[in-house]
């Protein structure tokens, strides 16, 4: 069916894709029905329960702090409680509000009428995107590799009791909890999270392709953006996610002064790039709207200049009866209004539809983990000056 012969269809981030398809078989959600507070149970139980139960098993779930048991392990709460559970929680969030976002561009219109075939295209592309077995199957095989060659690599380095036990030849190896890890825990920890990494970069190709379009914007619109201002609230949808990721990075942060391989001095100067990164990686996609906003603005300043000169030069007319310059020539009569004024209100137009204060729960998420741990290493009133000034 042609687009343009069929309502545009909605872009569902959290629906789609083959372990969206593996769940509805196995009943644990359905199309009208995410189920999102039941699965992020199973996940969590899967990824953290299990570990815990083994754990218990083999004696080392608690015992002295320097040997790491597995309830004292940061790490082990911030990827397989916190951000398997979150992960899985925010599905259903993340799809309204980014629902919403999309209805804009038709409540308002911001679409011309002509413009809305090619976005049923754009639409219908990125839901491609989005249910792409090839992509969701490099991300299965990468939420191996990874897990794999991590626990290779930090298993002598890494004291936890849980994770890995030591023989005579003071070799370490991995316990039944540790093999559990390996193998179930973090992969469903990294297919998660690289799964949302994929779906956000959809969703920014999803952007790119509507600011190509046709777009309806106006210059002197109230928001500052020309319209465009609801657009740059989006990053706040994924606040939840960045809080997740924010946490692992935060007890490895932690690790990593504990074990001197961050300096803890260091730790604002860490705390900046990570929000820099942060900032960055939601921003970046609506830079595609820049475009039509700086020729929005040039456009429109060069149409009301011309009325401007125009309005003046008649009320030249008024006052001196003639004009000074190119006295005598016919002259079209001025259009209505105050060019002058609107002249003004379009030169304050923003070209990146983003402003702090629209980024400032994504930066409290960002920010939140990292202050708790590194607390326990500097001063309080330090880090939260940094904050403050990363945030304002």
């Amino acid at each position: 069916m042609n687009p343009s012969d069929a309502p545009s269809p909605d872009f569902l981030i959290a629906h789609g894709g083959p372990f969206y398809e593996l769940q509805r078989r196995l009943g644990l959600l359905h199309e009208h029905a995410l189920n999102a507070g039941r699965r992020a149970l199973i996940a969590v139980g899967l990824a953290w329960g299990m570990p815990l139960l083994l754990s218990l098993i083999g004696g080392t779930a608690w015992g002295a702090e320097p040997e790491r048991p597995y309830l004292l392990d940061l790490g082990a709460w911030a990827r397989f409680f916190v951000a398997v559970g979150v992960l899985v929680l925010s599905e259903r969030l993340v799809e309204q509000r980014l629902r919403i976002v999309q209805s804009q561009f038709l409540r308002a219109p911001l679409l011309a009428p002509d413009a809305q075939a090619e976005a049923a295209t754009a639409v219908l592309r990125a839901l491609r995107r989005r249910d792409s077995r090839l992509a969701e199957a490099v991300i299965l095989v990468l939420a191996f590799l990874l897990p794999m060659a991590g626990a290779e690599l930090k298993l002598d380095a890494d004291p936890s009791l849980w994770l890995a036990w030591t023989d005579a030849e003071s070799a370490r190896h991995l316990t039944l909890a540790g093999w559990w890890c390996v193998l179930v825990s973090a992969p469903l920890f990294w297919f998660l999270m690289l799964r949302w990494l994929w779906r956000h970069l959809v969703w920014a190709l999803l952007l790119r392709d509507v600011a190509r379009l046709k777009l309806r914007l106006v210059a002197t619109h109230p928001d500052g953006y020309g319209g465009l201002a609801f657009i740059g609230e989006y990053p706040n949808t994924f606040a939840a996610f960045v809080f997740a990721t924010t946490c692992v990075v935060a007890a490895e942060a932690l690790q990593a002064m504990l074990h001197g391989r961050l300096a803890p001095a260091a730790f604002p100067t860490a705390m900046g790039v990570w929000v820099a990164i942060v900032a960055l990686l939601f921003t970046f996609p609506l830079t595609a709207f820049s475009g039509p906003l700086k020729r929005l603005k040039r456009e429109t300043l060069h149409a009301m200049s011309a009325a401007a000169t125009q309005q003046e030069r008649e009320q030249e007319r008024t006052v001196l009866g003639r004009n000074v310059a190119a006295a005598g020539e016919a002259e079209e009569p001025p259009p209505g209004g105050d060019p002058a004024k609107t002249y003004a209100q379009v030169r304050k137009l923003g070209t990146l539809p983003v402003t702090k204060a629209a980024l400032l729960p994504l930066g409290v998420a960002a920010i939140l983990p990292l202050l708790a741990v590194g607390a326990t290493q500097l001063p309080f009133k330090e880090l939260l000056k940094a904050a403050k000034l990363l945030l304002l």
